[in-house]
């Protein structure tokens, strides 16, 4: 009999990843036929150019780097289970790590991939390649997010890779090949939003971004919105799969999403008396956020409504019966997940650019191309996290183990 390696963990992956249940094959079904539209549109903006997104020489930042702010974070968010399960021994956490670095891996992908499409093209990506482009290391921000984002998405498939293989192979993973890593991981997933944040608040001709507590709010939004998502995802794990989700998981993932949401709503205020109690014409770009600005107001409908569904979210969470309740608990990391989406991705990064330089206000507004692409990259990303949270399940329920740990069982 022959040993397991990691080509008979690759394949068998791969065969439990493409099959499944009917409701399965329709969800993977409706993931490929979204990427397949976003396909097309990203072709559309290789022939035509960026001409055809709505960024303009005034905001040329515009939905992808939005969702990638706020996928960043979405990444980050994986230490909040992978800190008490491996280094502060938390086994009821241990059920669910594996699930929020699945997050995690999907989340750094979408990264990445709307990084490559905001530039143009993938032949642009060069410039990002130590000795052959213009890599700036480490004078560039940009290069220290380059660095850490795809360091973590190392972190992020080696340790799960060794966990889930030993699994397979039908053995014990020995803590101390990977628990330094795990040390690593933590510090770098701080690093990771931090660096994202620097990005923009080191940019003082931009006052809207250059804000000392920027990089802290950066974490708490992602630490309410990341486990927030965790427990959505995990709600879905335990109603439609056999792999059971204890409640006490779900308990201490809510007081986490709860006392982030809290701290972001205090800092959120902090920013909106400094900006208005006596303001500044540094306050404009709030100004036209919240109010909008010479008569251009495209932002003011959706960082109202995100303030509201922040709030209500937010409150429900902060009250003990009704959080424990489920409907209401996934009801309320909904809201609280779009809420951060909207805030943190468009509320953040366009009203950095308006006005701009001379005093000139342009609205900006996604085009087509890019919403489709957008859907696109989001619909490869549950594609991603829907494949390896399968595999997950399947090897750590016994499912998927190597035929010789299979047979060493049924000897023992």
């Amino acid at each position: 009999m022959s040993k397991p390696n990691p080509i008979h963990f690759f394949k068998d992956a791969f065969v439990t990843a493409t099959s499944g249940s009917l409701r399965y094959h329709l969800w993977m079904g409706c993931l490929t036929f979204l990427m397949i539209l976003g396909s097309y549109a990203y072709w559309v903006q290789l022939r035509e150019g960026l001409v055809v997104t709505g960024m303009t020489d005034h905001v040329s930042w515009g939905m992808y780097i939005s969702n990638f702010t706020f996928l960043v974070g979405l990444a980050a968010a994986a230490v909040m289970l992978v800190l008490p399960t491996y280094i502060l021994d938390d086994v009821d956490f241990g059920r669910a790590v594996l699930i929020g670095e699945g997050v995690a891996v999907s989340a750094l992908v979408m990264c990445l991939a709307f990084v490559t499409v905001d530039l143009g093209g993938p032949h642009r990506a060069w410039h990002l390649i130590p000795k052959l482009g213009y890599f700036n290391w480490p004078q560039s921000l940009l290069t220290w997010d380059v660095l850490v984002l795809n360091g973590y998405l190392a972190l992020n498939l080696l340790i799960p890779f060794y966990i889930l293989y030993s699994h397979y192979k039908g053995e014990k993973p020995d803590k101390r090949k990977y628990l330094p890593f795990v040390v690593l991981s933590v510090f770098w997933a701080v690093g990771i939003h931090l660096v994202t944040a620097f990005l923009y608040a080191g940019l003082p001709a931009r006052p809207f971004w250059h804000n000392a507590l920027l990089g802290p709010r950066f974490l708490a939004s992602a630490f309410a919105a990341g486990p927030g998502f965790i427990i959505l995802v995990l709600g879905v794990i335990h109603t439609q799969t056999a792999y059971t989700i204890r409640s006490v998981i779900f308990d201490k993932l809510a007081m986490i999403t709860t006392v982030a949401a809290q701290i972001n709503l205090v800092m959120l205020g902090s920013e909106l008396f400094v900006e208005f109690y006596h303001p500044t014409e540094h306050a404009e770009s709030a100004m036209y956020l919240f109010f909008g600005l010479d008569g251009h107001d495209a932002l003011v409908p959706w960082i109202r409504t995100a303030i509201v569904l922040n709030v209500v979210a937010t409150v429900v969470l902060s009250l003990h019966p009704l959080r424990r309740r489920r409907p209401i608990l996934l009801a309320s990391c909904a809201l609280l997940f779009l809420a951060i989406w909207i805030e943190k991705g468009m509320g953040m990064v366009v009203p950095g650019f308006i006005p701009g330089p001379l005093g000139d206000v342009v609205d900006y507004s996604p085009t087509w191309v890019e919403i489709w692409i957008t859907g696109g990259i989001w619909a490869m990303g549950f594609f991603f996290l829907s494949a390896l949270t399968k595999v997950a399940i399947e090897i750590e329920t016994g499912r998927m183990v190597h035929v010789s740990a299979r047979k060493g069982g049924e000897d023992a």
